[in-house]
């Protein structure tokens, strides 16, 4: 469903991204996990189509992303919900018309018929009587399930979660971790998380990716990873300060 083809992308002088490869099935569950810094969000941006690649081509259900206008660019994005890491929600705006931003802009629905969708997909992440609530009266979690409700409200086929665990008590995250793996299975969505929580990434992955040094470096299910041999993989999966990753430098 989606292809990245040797993906270069930089920064001034910051080569961040050096040559990715990487596929996507259709419905599969993938996490790309990686040190903070290392192009993760990068990437995110480049799968949706709000980067272009220095060099390389990224393909989104046949599309060629770098050969479409910026019409062409917004039919491909309407294939996407996005759970983003501080979940964006607007202040100004209640629950509800959080959740219905996507259908306010790219529909003809009527404000009831919106809020009636965001009710029922507020319903489907667990919250029940918030809609007319405002974001500041919610919680850290509340707000999570909030954005990850406004990311399905368009049906989308593609589900993008930058750091869905991030600033969340071990309780919370592992219920949005199971939020994620209801979303795909009764929605039938391919999604792609980016994540340093490696107990989150074990537990939502069909596939884990390791994005090292601008490269997909190891890419395998979670016991693979979980038993790789890579120096660099492991020192990561188990969070140690002793290896090839240093604050100093790279050894690899």
């Amino acid at each position: 469903m989606i292809e990245l083809k040797n993906i270069h992308k930089s920064y001034g002088g910051n080569h961040v991204l050096r040559g990715v490869n990487l596929d996507i099935k259709k419905g599969e569950s993938l996490v790309v996990i990686g040190g903070s810094g290392s192009g993760k969000s990068v990437l995110l941006k480049h799968i949706i189509g709000l980067t272009k690649p220095d060099e390389g081509e990224v393909i989104v259900d046949s599309d060629v992303l770098s050969q479409l206008d910026e019409d062409g660019l917004n039919e491909v994005r309407k294939k996407f919900g996005m759970l983003f890491q501080s979940s964006a929600l607007f202040d100004s705006m209640s629950v509800w018309e959080n959740v219905g931003f996507g259908l306010k802009r790219h529909t003809d629905f009527k404000n009831k018929e919106i809020k009636d969708i965001a009710v029922e997909k507020l319903r489907m992440v667990g919250l029940v009587g918030v809609e007319d609530e405002m974001p500041s009266e919610l919680s850290g979690g509340m707000r999570k399930r909030v954005g990850l409700a406004r990311a399905i409200a368009m049906e989308p086929q593609i589900l993008l979660y930058d750091e869905p665990t991030t600033g969340l008590d071990p309780i919370m995250a592992d219920a949005i971790n199971e939020l994620i793996i209801e979303m795909r299975e009764r929605l039938n969505i391919t999604s792609i998380a980016i994540t340093h929580d490696m107990k989150s990434a074990f537990k939502i992955a069909d596939t884990i990716a390791m994005l090292y040094n601008g490269l997909i470096i190891e890419r395998g299910s979670s016991e693979e990873i979980k038993n790789t041999s890579d120096p660099v993989v492991r020192q990561f999966i188990e969070g140690s300060a002793e290896g090839p990753i240093t604050l100093e430098g790279i050894k690899r």
